[in-house]
């Protein structure tokens, strides 16, 4: 079968220019989108959908928790989807984990969604709620799983050596384009991952170099988008 193409996209709730923000992701063509800062105030399901329509995408969760969204691509079907609230840390905005069965050219996936803390401890106990969370989910429905979001760390920090020692850091197992994917204006730190579990191969993973893409970016939202090419086994 051809790769799946996942994206995993910060859009920062829209507040950027949306037109360049819909450029990027038609641009990329993804077969699912893991989007993280979906807009979860007034007129949010508005503003989702509207990007949907615009990227010719479907909406594949429509719930507001943790600021969290799936989309599906055009040839890609949702066969489930659940949200997963993280424990609650006083004083800190609520955590929490989407994802979906979803099902492309036949083959089968699990696809999350998240978004993880700034502070240190919280964001290392959120990995290994997602991580347990996602291995029930990964033995019901007998399908491999891929994990990508915002991970608000780098390489070598506990949450992301976490990830990374559960799954495969698809940036580093199989690069492609550039790595850095914050900020968007001046890209510096790689704080957004894609990790895919057993029975995934990583085919390419990167932040795609294009020129046209590399202009928008800026205007779009603070992140740049992390684009990977999988297989599943």
């Amino acid at each position: 079968m051809d790769a799946i193409r996942l994206l995993s996209y910060n859009v920062r709730s829209m507040r950027d220019d949306r037109a360049a923000l819909t450029r990027v992701i038609r641009r990329l063509e993804p077969d699912i989108a893991c989007v993280q800062e979906a807009p979860r105030f007034a007129f949010w399901l508005r503003k989702r959908r509207w990007l949907a329509r615009r990227t010719s995408l479907g909406l594949a969760v429509r719930g507001r928790p943790a600021g969290l969204e799936l989309y599906a691509g055009p040839n890609t079907a949702l066969l489930h989807r659940q949200h997963r609230l993280l424990t609650p840390v006083s004083g800190l905005h609520r955590r929490g984990m989407v994802l979906g069965l979803f099902e492309v050219g036949g083959t089968r996936l699990v696809a999350a969604s998240v978004h993880l803390d700034l502070a240190d401890e919280p964001r290392l106990r959120h990995a290994e709620e997602i991580v347990t969370e996602l291995e029930r989910v990964r033995e019901r429905f007998g399908a491999p799983v891929v994990i990508a979001g915002d991970i608000n760390e780098e390489p070598g920090g506990a949450a992301w050596n976490l990830l990374a020692e559960r799954f495969q850091d698809g940036f580093a197992v199989a690069p492609a384009g550039q790595g850095a994917t914050y900020s968007s204006s001046r890209p510096s730190r790689r704080i957004d991952g894609v990790f895919a579990g057993a029975g995934i191969e990583v085919l390419g993973c990167g932040v795609p170099d294009e020129p046209d893409l590399l202009a928008d970016y800026p205007n779009a939202t603070d992140h740049r988008p992390l684009l990977a090419e999988l297989r599943v086994r």
